[in-house]
């Protein structure tokens, strides 16, 4: 077995325990980790595309039990990239998760190429722009509230290359949904794939930028 298929099959034996058997911590809430994970299913299908993608670099906003998480590095050890990157965003990881996805990852082997930025995304989003990082794809699953999903996808827009994918968790959640459509009906963005949870989204190539007199309502 070569190093590549050897780390891949690490993540994917730590991904089928979390799935099977749940996280080794979660918090006090009846059926906390079943109710906030991303389903098994729908992790594979994220990884699916991830790696239909060929994405070498992927930007995550929410981590909390690392289901998704894992699925990303998956996908990034699949594709063999020679330098893969999962940058990882945060702010609740430790006060909020006690860091069970975080050290799931590290046990998996995935540490090498992620990095957990442990503040807001609105603070690490723009951060990650000033210093030129260009993602291949995005998931999203932070904050529900219409107006973080919306700056979520603003910075975004002008991380992921054109062409890139954003998947968005939770994604006929109004909130949600409603942040969403601004982009498809205004910038040009288009469904790609969609499953029961989440919305894949094809940033357009070239990039669209509307005139100033020009507004679609959404």
């Amino acid at each position: 077995m070569d190093e590549t298929h050897g780390r891949t099959a690490r993540v994917r034996e730590v991904r089928r325990r979390l799935a099977e058997e749940g996280p080794p911590w979660t918090r006090d809430r009846a059926g906390d980790f079943e109710t906030v994970t991303l389903p098994r299913h729908e992790c594979d299908a994220l990884r699916d595309l991830l790696t239909a993608e060929r994405a070498r670099t992927v930007v995550e906003i929410g981590l909390a039990y690392g289901s998704s998480a894992l699925a990303i590095g998956e996908a990034l050890t699949t594709v063999g990239a020679e330098h893969p990157r999962h940058v990882v965003i945060d702010p609740y990881q430790e006060s909020a998760w006690a860091d069970v996805g975080w050290n799931l990852l590290r046990s998996a082997g995935l540490e090498p190429i992620t990095t957990l930025l442990r503040t807001p995304s609105s603070i690490a989003l723009p951060r990650l722009l000033t210093e030129g990082l260009v993602a291949d794809a995005a998931f999203v699953d932070g904050s529900h509230r219409f107006h973080e999903v919306f700056v979520d996808l603003y910075f975004l827009r002008r991380i992921v290359r054109p062409g890139g994918v954003i998947v968005l968790d939770d994604a006929t959640a109004p909130p949600v949904r409603t942040a969403a459509r601004y982009y498809v009906r205004n910038l040009g963005w288009t469904v790609h794939t969609e499953t029961p949870r989440c919305t894949a989204l094809r940033l357009p190539d070239p990039p669209s930028e509307p005139p100033f007199e020009e507004f679609r309502e959404f």
